[in-house]
């Protein structure tokens, strides 16, 4: 399955039904968006089947004229969507400032594509193949690219008994809660179209978050932006969904809350535990090589007060347990879920507001490459998020799919059950040998369900 298999039929721009006079001004971004300037773009998609004895030609062109209007309400309601990144540049002081200009931009990218390819060519290989990445707008590019580049961009691309509608939305402009947030407004839109008193249930909150004394605009201390990106290339990984459904979890939780005479560890605490001494045992490190497992944690509810949970912007970190791999392996499941459990609970305002004033004294920018331990895990992405629930009149996804973005061995993200209840597909990134350790790993696999091609 040849990546350029994909073929691009037709592209085009989407602009906001109007403007408000607010979207007219410059949007500025917080000390969560700007450090997200290096890494790459979102690049979540889900997969439909195409609904049988309709007219294809007919189904497949509704589809697309209906996604483009409702997208060009969305945009009302999220306009930095539409806008493109601008930088200030001063030279004295020595200054970078980054901000969103909703008008000097086209719009968003809407992109309609096709491939001779079906559904069971996506969902039954072992593992994901490399063609789902042609799926998506953006590849490779990182949000910094959001000065010449769309800050989101959909593409809807055809199989032959298929449907799969991918989203790339710029990381400097939202993290997951806003990405999924506006993915269901839109669907919400999509699905209640003809209705012109349409109210969204769930406006996005876009005053943005700065600590007192600070903002709007924060300085980045360098005036070449060579200085402030950099280009990751994942290395070779194999790619496979795994599902855990709700009374695995149910069994991992009580094994970790026993273990550690407890009751306070949560279903998603002791699934990461399992799953980072499972990666661990399968890398085969020495006993000394020191491991962590980092949890993508989101900000909103632990703030102080706290911001609404539809904030419209960045507003996570990453909390992290760290050990030796023997220390790991030589103890149960109970103990590194217990490490997990303290990362979380101590992530409280105090530190979410350290993490933002050590920026404001020194800014720096993430980058991939520094972000990418070999020796650890990270679980990115939340089975919290609402991702089945979008409907764009081909019934419910079969499946969902991410880019190429944000791959790198040990990388694992988090997605709900497709039959809900409390189950959880894992994306696991690894290298060959490392994923074959993998599942040869019985006790992994005993916990694993239904061969994990996610439907």
């Amino acid at each position: 399955m040849d990546p350029s298999s994909v073929r691009i039929i037709s592209e085009c721009y989407v602009t906001p039904q109007h403007a408000s006079d607010r979207s007219k001004q410059p949007y500025y971004l917080t000390t969560w968006d700007i450090v997200m300037l290096s890494v790459q773009y979102i690049q979540k998609g889900l997969l439909y089947a195409k609904p049988e004895g309709n007219c294809e030609e007919n189904l497949i062109s509704n589809v697309l004229d209906r996604l483009k209007q409702s997208l060009s309400i969305a945009l009302v309601h999220f306009y930095p969507l539409a806008g493109r990144l601008a930088t200030k540049i001063e030279e004295n002081p020595k200054s970078h400032f980054v901000f969103v200009d909703c008008n000097n931009s086209p719009g968003a990218k809407f992109v309609h594509a096709a491939v001779d390819l079906s559904v069971s060519d996506i969902v039954s290989p072992t593992y994901v193949p490399l063609v789902v990445q042609s799926f998506f707008d953006h590849d490779r590019a990182i949000n910094y690219d959001g000065h010449t580049r769309p800050l989101l961009s959909i593409q809807v691309t055809e199989l032959v008994d298929g449907v799969f509608i991918g989203c790339s939305m710029n990381h400097a402009i939202g993290d997951g809660t806003s990405f999924w947030h506006f993915f269901n407004t839109l669907s919400e839109i999509f699905q209640a179209q003809g209705d012109t008193n349409l109210k969204i249930s769930r406006p996005p909150v876009l005053e943005k978050w700065f600590p007192e004394g600070h903002g709007p605009l924060l300085n980045l201390p360098f005036t070449n932006q060579d200085e402030l990106i950099s280009r990751f290339e994942a290395p070779e990984l194999l790619e496979r969904i795994f599902h855990f459904s709700a009374k695995s979890i149910a069994k991992l939780k009580e094994r970790a809350n026993t273990e550690s005479n407890t009751t306070k560890i949560s279903s998603f605490q002791s699934l990461s535990a399992f799953v980072w001494r499972s990666i661990t045992k399968a890398r085969r490190f020495p006993n000394e090589t020191v491991t962590g497992c980092r949890l993508a944690i989101n900000n909103r509810s632990r703030l102080e007060p706290a911001l609404s949970p539809d904030y419209f912007g960045n507003s996570i970190q990453t909390v992290r347990a760290v050990t030796t791999a023997g220390e790991l392996l030589n103890h149960g499941l109970g103990w590194a879920a217990w490490k997990l459990h303290q990362a979380v609970v101590n992530h409280t305002d105090k530190q979410v507001r350290g993490f933002v004033n050590g920026w404001l004294d020194s800014p720096f920018i993430y980058q991939i490459a520094q972000l990418f331990d070999p020796q650890s895990v990270m679980m990115g992405s939340s089975p919290r998020f609402n991702k089945y629930g979008n409907e764009f009149g081909l019934g419910k996804a079969l499946t969902l799919r991410s880019g190429y973005a944000h791959k790198f061995d040990g990388k694992v993200s988090a997605y709900p059950g497709h039959e809900g209840g409390g189950s959880i597909d894992l994306e696991i990134c690894l290298p060959p040998s490392s994923m074959k350790a993998l599942e040869l790993d019985e006790e992994f696999m005993s916990v694993v369900s239904c061969g994990g091609i996610g439907i």
